[in-house]
């Protein structure tokens, strides 16, 4: 699942920039910073907003130092995801976990709560927080940046869901199945980015809350049970006997 390192990523790091002692390029505490800088300014502005001198002050480091350690931007928003691959792991261990019996009442939340929990929780931590923003803003912008993404750690993540979907909804095709996932993934990106609801409950509700996280489970449940219903089983018909006098 994890990507290799791109050539032009590997080339960036041959040579320190002169701008910088050996001692300074190769301390891990300023590359982690460039990353979490990065991160959270993708997330707050998305990622053609930002510039790298913005993601170098963001950081405290030299502008050269962006650069040596990933590269090109491209190269630096591929990084970010390439640090987080292990979350997308631990989706797909939650759902190896699960025991997908179709005709058990529990396998479709148990399905869906492997897919959400997760991100809840990193949406939810200190460290995390930048990272759930920047998949729910970023990854539905069409750019080619959010395409290789997708396409690299997130395409394999939905194809598993999908298929899990499928045996868990015998009765569906996959081509349905499919739409149950993107209508799931809708409304969790939509839970994990949105701040309206804040306003829309004057002020009951808070933004993301992971307190409501099985209130999204049975409400992505219920809709794949009504939008993809097992067929009815016809009744069989009994005949009255009239008793001969």
């Amino acid at each position: 699942m994890n990507a290799s390192v791109p050539a032009s990523r590997r080339s960036s790091r041959r040579t320190a920039p002169a701008a910088a002692s050996t001692t300074e390029a190769v301390r891990p505490d300023r590359r982690q910073a460039i990353l979490l800088a990065a991160e959270k300014l993708f997330a707050q502005h998305g990622y053609h907003a930002v510039t790298i001198r913005q993601i170098a002050e963001e950081a405290g480091v030299p502008l050269a130092l962006v650069g040596y350690y990933f590269g090109p931007k491209h190269e630096l928003f591929h990084a970010i995801f390439e640090h987080w691959s292990h979350s997308i792991e631990e989706r797909l261990a939650g759902l190896a976990a699960v025991d997908n019996d179709p005709d058990d009442a529990r396998t479709l939340p148990r399905i869906i709560e492997a897919f959400t929990a997760p991100v809840l929780a990193l949406r939810a931590s200190a460290e995390g927080e930048y990272y759930a923003l920047l998949v729910a803003r970023e990854l539905y912008h069409a750019t080619e940046e959010a395409d290789r993404v997708l396409r690299g750690y997130f395409d394999p993540l939905a194809e598993a869901y999908i298929d899990a979907l499928h045996i868990a909804l015998p009765h569906a095709t996959r081509g349905q199945a499919a739409w149950g996932y993107q209508f799931a993934l809708g409304a969790l990106l939509h839970h994990l980015n949105d701040s309206r609801i804040e306003r829309l409950s004057r002020g009951e509700n808070r933004r993301s809350d992971p307190a409501v996280a099985p209130m999204l489970v049975n409400f992505i449940v219920g809709g794949l049970r009504a939008a993809l219903p097992k067929p009815r089983t016809p009744q069989k018909k009994t005949t009255s006997r009239r008793q001969k006098t």
